[in-house]
């Protein structure tokens, strides 16, 4: 997959100020050392864009590309003032989650600049059910730390199998109200319920990471109004959960 693919197959909606794309997983946006990004690509190809947003090179789905400068600015504020709403779909390994809930938990950042819950594991706390969090007094006071907070609705789960080690999956609609680097992998992953094949939290790994940026809302920079564009997952996304396909709304 290139940019020249990505622009015939991918574009979810297009006009004279944005551009949203369907970004495969495995290939990066921006800042891919040793190799060429899909920016990078379309500098090549003559086109003008700039991410207003960023996703991990492992997930796929919606991305927001400016077309021009002011329009970048425009849209990058949004994303600052947390006006833009954001939708991601997971496959986590687990049962037992609530049908809907928060995860409020801190991150920091460690050691090789990986990022982490900015307390030691046994401070997380679930109460209510399908609530996490952490007690201020047990957030880190010796390295900076980022309020995190993400909200949850169960979609479908599994059945563990019971003679393969299985412990059953869980389908995911994930809504982050903050954008930090690696948020949804990291909460999830701290909580007990790692995003399936992703390459930090779940070993052995798979051939893909099951997470998904599946719509999202913003304001047409020219006029102020609504648009929302969504990304249905492909089959190989769901063939993280036995092909089915749970409902989404």
């Amino acid at each position: 997959m290139d940019w020249q693919s990505v622009r015939e197959y991918r574009v979810l909606y297009g006009d004279d100020h944005v551009l949203v794309i369907d970004k495969p997983a495995g290939i990066a946006l921006v800042g891919e050392r040793n190799d060429t990004d899909l920016m990078q690509q379309a500098r090549e190809a003559g086109d003008f864009v700039m991410p207003a947003h960023r996703i991990d090179k492992v997930t796929s789905g919606v991305v927001l590309l400016a077309r021009d400068q002011p329009t970048h600015a425009v849209l990058t504020r949004q994303f600052s003032d947390r006006t833009v709403i954001k939708d991601y779909l997971a496959i986590v390994r687990g049962t037992g989650l609530a049908d809907e809930g928060e995860i409020d938990l801190p991150l920091s950042v460690g050691r090789k600049s990986r990022v982490r819950i900015a307390a030691d594991r046994e401070a997380i706390r679930e109460q209510p059910p399908g609530h996490w969090s952490v007690p201020d007094d047990r957030v880190f006071d010796h390295v900076r730390s980022y309020p995190a907070r993400t909200s949850y609705r169960r979609l479908a789960r599994s059945e563990p199998a019971r003679d393969e080690g299985d412990t059953g999956h869980t389908v995911l609609q994930l809504r982050p109200h903050t954008g930090r680097r690696h948020q949804l992998r990291v909460q999830l992953a701290w909580i007990g319920h790692p995003i399936e094949g992703d390459p930090l939290f779940c070993r052995p790994p798979v051939d893909r990471t099951f997470l998904h940026a599946w719509r999202l809302t913003f304001a047409d920079p020219a006029t102020g109004h609504p648009i929302t564009v969504t990304a249905e997952p492909d089959d190989a996304f769901w063939a993280g959960f036995d092909g089915s396909r749970p409902p989404t709304r």
